[in-house]
């Protein structure tokens, strides 16, 4: 039966899941990950947003993405929210993995505007429009230009609000522009930061949250993190916390980012299947570099 989370507001660290395989890659690998969603909730995680690009989404098919949102929804059994990632090139998908998403419990949709031809703003409205209209969720609209084309102003994203777009993943690296959307125009919508070297500004310019990859690697930093910054308002201990949490989100953004995090996954001891092709684990000097980063930062790695 579903699980009912919609009346959830989210907030805090959600982690950008990624999506374990079994070691020859044609299935999800149902124990590993629940034993992973297992760690990010017993770590303090608020929410998981499987089906990003993290989760390597571009690689599955629509039936293993709709298993994926299905497994997140009973694995985190009303314990975390959970933001299903619903973007696709076609609207026809993306309409379908949206209807699917809210009949299983999801409590909210995390949509990127198709990618390769980017859309107009007037397209993208209809998109949006389309996919709140057949699921009644809350969408969290996935701001990230580099990969999508598409770059919009601080109140065209607000102005999403008219269709259903309740929050935003901002993984633009704009930070005045987030900022705007932080400041001026939060009666539209809750910006996240989802950019993870502004994962601080984000938190202290008053962000209610953050859509944060590194957190498959780093739980419990992520989570000391929030609670100084967020809960105890204590800048000076976030700062402390995040001298050890920088240098790994520059190394993720610096490499591809799916690799890069499944690769700290796997020094943290829990195997994950590794990435579908074209992509692969780290190896080598890069490898080096992160585990000594993740040693730097005081994480225990195999």
């Amino acid at each position: 039966m579903a699980q009912n989370n919609t009346t959830q507001e989210l907030h805090g660290v959600m982690v950008a899941l990624i999506t374990p395989f079994t070691d020859d890659k044609t299935q999800i690998d149902k124990k590993r990950l629940k034993d992973h969603i297992d760690h990010m909730i017993a770590s303090g995680i608020h929410g998981l947003v499987p089906g990003g690009s993290t989760g390597e989404f571009t690689t599955m098919t629509r039936d293993e993405r709709k298993q994926l949102t299905e497994l997140c929804v009973e694995y985190a059994a009303g314990r975390a929210t959970v933001v299903a990632g619903i973007g696709s090139t076609s609207t026809e998908e993306a309409v379908d993995l949206a209807r699917h998403a809210a009949q299983v419990g999801a409590t909210a949709l995390m949509v990127v505007p198709p990618f390769y031809d980017p859309l107009n703003v007037e397209q993208l409205t209809e998109l949006m429009d389309e996919i709140h209209t057949v699921s009644k969720l809350p969408i969290v609209y996935y701001n990230i230009p580099s990969a999508s084309g598409l770059t919009l102003t601080p109140q065209q994203i607000a102005d999403l609000s008219s269709v259903g777009v309740k929050y935003l993943k901002d993984t633009s690296g704009n930070a005045p522009a987030f900022t705007e959307l932080v400041f001026g125009l939060s009666e539209k919508i809750t910006a996240f930061n989802g950019w993870d070297t502004l994962t601080f500004y984000g938190l202290a310019a008053g962000s209610p949250g953050a859509i944060w990859g590194a957190a498959n690697i780093i739980p419990e930093l992520a989570i000391e993190l929030w609670n100084a910054i967020s809960v105890q308002k204590d800048i000076e201990k976030g700062r402390q916390l995040w001298a050890k949490a920088w240098p790994i989100c520059k190394f993720l953004e610096s490499h591809n980012y799916a690799s890069a995090v499944k690769t700290g996954v796997e020094l943290r001891g829990q195997s994950t299947g590794g990435l579908r092709k074209p992509f692969a684990l780290l190896k080598g000097e890069p490898l080096t570099e992160l585990s000594q980063l993740l040693k730097d930062a005081g994480v225990k790695v195999v």
